[in-house]
């Protein structure tokens, strides 16, 4: 086994009942080539996932950790309890479902290696608009916009879910996001900092409600507040919010 040190690549995944997509997602994320450590956060499931993830992946793979929560708290808050834990050179997000291709980490590592960049967004919407509900495409541009506005910072995809950071950045942000809103908040945070976003087109599939799909329209609106709110933000000295 690799030390994780060596690794180039910490997955960091926050589940919450996935019991049907996340053995098939682990098998695309094992599967790419990239040196990786993966850290999957069960989020409280209750469909059965976290009885799936005890029986079939915990202690079967060298590379693969398990972190249990014993209350539902949401995907920002499961990251920042990953966080912690990650040791590899660069991490990045990975939902449990099949929405995103894991593939495109190279890509991903790519740009920010050809770049010198720390904080790399893969974007769904730089070859056009892939298929998606009308209201969360709508969403998706006007979050774009308002990092524009705010920002000053013009980038395709606010809300994507494969965002990939060196990892010291990302571990160094105060963060508070305990839903949703990690998104919308890790990139007021990073932008603030004075750090750029490359991004770079990456494969999506999504999925509907009936399929599994948890964000809300209220979601949104708290993305929005978030992005805004941060605006004026500034780190306290020794980092603090």
């Amino acid at each position: 086994m690799v030390e994780a040190k060596s690794k180039t690549l910490t997955v960091l995944m926050p589940v919450y009942n996935e019991r049907e997509t996340l053995g098939e997602t682990l098998a695309q994320v094992l599967a790419s080539p990239v040196p990786k450590e993966v850290i999957i956060v069960d989020d409280a499931s209750t469909d059965g996932t976290r009885e799936m993830l005890r029986d079939a992946v915990e202690g079967r793979f060298p590379d693969v950790r398990v972190v249990y929560r014993e209350r539902n708290a949401g995907k920002g808050s499961a990251i920042r309890a990953a966080l912690p834990l990650a040791r590899a050179e660069y991490v990045v997000i990975q939902d449990g479902d099949l929405e995103y291709d894991p593939a495109d980490y190279q890509a991903l590592l790519d740009a920010a290696r050809a770049q010198g960049a720390t904080v790399v967004y893969g974007s769904r919407f730089q070859h056009g608009y892939p298929r998606m509900r009308l209201p969360n495409l709508v969403m998706n541009v006007l979050l774009a916009w308002l990092v524009r506005v705010l920002y000053g910072v013009r980038i395709t995809d606010e809300a994507t879910c494969y965002k990939l950071f060196k990892r010291e950045v990302l571990q160094a942000l105060p963060l508070d996001a305990r839903r949703f809103e990690f998104c919308p908040e890790v990139t007021a945070k990073v932008l603030r900092l004075g750090h750029k976003i490359v991004e770079v087109p990456i494969r999506y599939n999504s999925r509907s409600h009936a399929e599994g799909k948890k964000i809300r329209w209220t979601d949104g609106m708290i993305a929005v507040w978030t992005l805004m709110r941060l605006r004026f933000w500034r780190p306290r000295v020794g980092g603090q919010a």
